[in-house]
């Protein structure tokens, strides 16, 4: 079990949803045309999975939604696939892709995606007697070909990261899990250059399982899971900490950070958090407060309760704005994704730990 008391290493549990948690708007292919065209409500996916890299892409006018890796139904190693799914609303079907090609099926891996590509950010892999490693892959997806590309490697291997798009260009993995400690490192890929840079250590306490969004120059990380050793036992907390980030224009490694003000309500692990253009906002929806290992019981040893909490981070005046709840209580996601006038969940885990084929739309 993840996150347990790593085997050689400890890493607290934890899974994905790239409803990205890359968080950034909706990133749009290069041959795309003008569309008002909208997914509306999703179907369920064809299996039932959890913590999940997730991406929403637009191609020639059509909304696309994407599901890589995570967690299905059986809940042990044995379940972490690698499984890659794609919705289209032409079709109004998913469909299942190839396999991402990688030796094992991975846990808390993110998505981002820029210029239309979708690309993929380590994660971590179980083995039977429960250790678990940070892999470095970074693999690159090209929606209309179906094709994956190997890219450069992360200098630093981290999972149940914050992966943030910005100017369509550079992707910036926020802190995260690095084999045995969470890591307080801004590490930049370059799309164009294929190239590794750092940016601006992250000010706050280091955490895995947090969330973050983007707009513009400005981005917002929350919440996620600290670890504290106190004589020698290692201790797995929720970390109520909220940052704000304002990127240099004409130098995107420096970072300003401000300490910003919690949203409402305890901290939660995996939220799914994305930008919302038209009012200005960062949103973070879902998540659990209690922290918990890849099956959903909490470090604790009790079941971890599903949130249907939705916050608002107004860009402007730094404060929140409490919004509806979601339909269902949903976590254990990796990003919340923006497709016309909505947002989705894809995937995830419910009360109970009932891992969900369901799509949430939150319009």
């Amino acid at each position: 079990m993840k996150r347990i008391i790593r085997v050689g290493s400890i890493h607290a549990s934890l899974l994905t949803f790239s409803l990205l948690i890359a968080c950034s708007p909706l990133q749009h292919s290069a041959t795309e045309s003008a569309s008002t065209a909208q997914l509306g409500d999703v179907p369920p996916m064809p299996i039932a999975i959890s913590n999940n890299a997730v991406a929403s892409v637009l191609i020639e006018g059509t909304p696309m939604l994407y599901s890589f890796f995570g967690l299905t139904s059986g809940k042990t190693h044995r379940d972490i696939t690698r499984t890659a799914l794609e919705y289209s609303a032409a079709s109004k079907a998913w469909k299942r892709l190839p396999d991402v090609p990688v030796a094992q099926g991975r846990l808390a891996s993110v998505a981002a995606v820029a210029s239309g590509q979708i690309y993929l950010f380590g994660g971590y892999t179980v083995a039977g007697d429960g250790s678990e490693v940070s892999t470095s892959e970074v693999l690159r997806f090209d929606p209309v070909r179906h094709r994956y590309t190997q890219v450069a490697a992360m200098p630093t291997p981290v999972d149940d990261s914050v992966a943030l798009v910005h100017n369509d260009r550079h992707i910036y993995l926020v802190s995260g899990w690095h084999q045995d400690k969470n890591v307080a490192l801004v590490q930049i890929y370059d799309t164009q250059t294929n190239q590794w840079s750092r940016a601006t250590d992250f000010p706050g306490t280091p955490v895995f399982g947090h969330a973050g969004a983007i707009m513009g120059d400005q981005f917002l990380v929350c919440d996620g899971v600290r670890l504290d050793v106190v004589q020698g036992k290692r201790n797995f907390s929720a970390s109520a900490e909220c940052w704000h980030a304002d990127i240099d224009a004409d130098n995107v490694s420096h970072i300003t950070w401000t300490r910003a003000v919690n949203h409402a309500g305890a901290p939660r692990y995996r939220m799914g958090a994305s930008a919302d253009a038209k009012r200005k906002a960062l949103l973070f929806a879902g998540g659990s407060s209690n922290p918990y290992n890849f099956n959903g019981i909490g470090y604790d040893g009790t079941p971890s309760p599903a949130s249907a909490q939705v916050d608002a981070f107004d860009l402007a005046s730094k404060q929140w704005r409490k919004l509806p709840n979601l339909s269902h209580p949903s976590m254990d996601h990796r990003g919340l994704l923006p497709s016309g006038d909505s947002f989705y969940l894809v995937g995830g885990m419910r009360d109970g730990q009932a891992i969900s084929n369901e799509v949430l739309r939150y319009p």
